[in-house]
């Protein structure tokens, strides 16, 4: 494969959400889990990994609530200004990344609000995405029964699931076709909801790594009263 490899990966982690289906006072990522905030939680977790050379956070601008951590288990801890929407968010951490990660370089983009990432998991994708010339990202299969609704909210059809799959992350590819993408999809005012999708609109297609069905975001205050149970039984 052309160009440098390394087995260690800077993560970018956006955090610059306001997450106003959990309706909470605060941003979701500050809120508290297991008596720390959940953006903690998740960072703690990359950090941990051996995998991981270093994090970039990236925060709205306005943030007055993040602590100013510079590093976690001896990894440096950078942050950037966020955008208004994802896509603008990682570009911006991809843009800070200190310059010896070059483009060739493979980096991971991971949930803020995914505090529950399996180190196995993790291990798994950047093997993966290490040696797929497109990157890899983590997914899990499709096991319900999936309907399709009209207009009036009434069943329309069921829909095959056969091969389909729920995209989770961390997702990984190298930084400059990263970029790339993110840069073509923003130009055509294309609305990315994941660094895959901006990845296919130029024709690379990632592996996809079955990951665990508990790698879950947390988007409402269910899904934190399920993290809550997960930290409790298995830290």
């Amino acid at each position: 494969m052309p160009g440098r490899e390394s087995t260690r990966c800077w993560c970018v982690i956006p955090a610059a959400g306001r997450g106003a289906r959990m309706g909470a006072a605060v941003p979701k990522q500050y809120l508290e889990l297991g008596g720390r905030p959940l953006l903690l939680h998740t960072l703690q977790r990359l950090a941990a990994h051996a995998r991981i050379a270093g994090l970039l956070v990236v925060l709205a601008a306005d943030d007055a609530r993040w602590p100013g951590i510079t590093q976690l288990a001896g990894k440096p801890v950078l942050r950037a200004r966020g955008g208004a929407e994802r896509a603008d968010s990682v570009l911006a951490g991809l843009r800070a990344l200190p310059d010896t990660v070059v483009a060739q370089d493979c980096v991971l983009v991971h949930d803020a609000a995914r505090p529950l990432l399996r180190a196995e998991d993790l291990e798994c994708l950047v093997q993966a995405g290490l040696t797929h010339a497109h990157g890899a990202i983590l997914a899990a299969p499709v096991h319900d029964t999936l309907k399709r609704a009209d207009a009036a909210g009434c069943i329309a059809a069921t829909e095959p699931r056969a091969g389909l799959w729920r995209a989770l992350t961390p997702q990984m590819a190298r930084r400059g076709d990263l970029e790339r993408a993110l840069v073509s999809a923003a130009e055509a005012g294309v609305a990315i909801t994941d660094e895959a999708m901006a990845l296919e609109r130029i024709g690379l297609y990632p592996r996809m790594v079955e990951g665990s069905d508990d790698n879950l975001k947390i988007t409402t205050p269910a899904d934190l009263a399920y993290a809550e149970f997960w930290l409790a039984h298995n830290d």
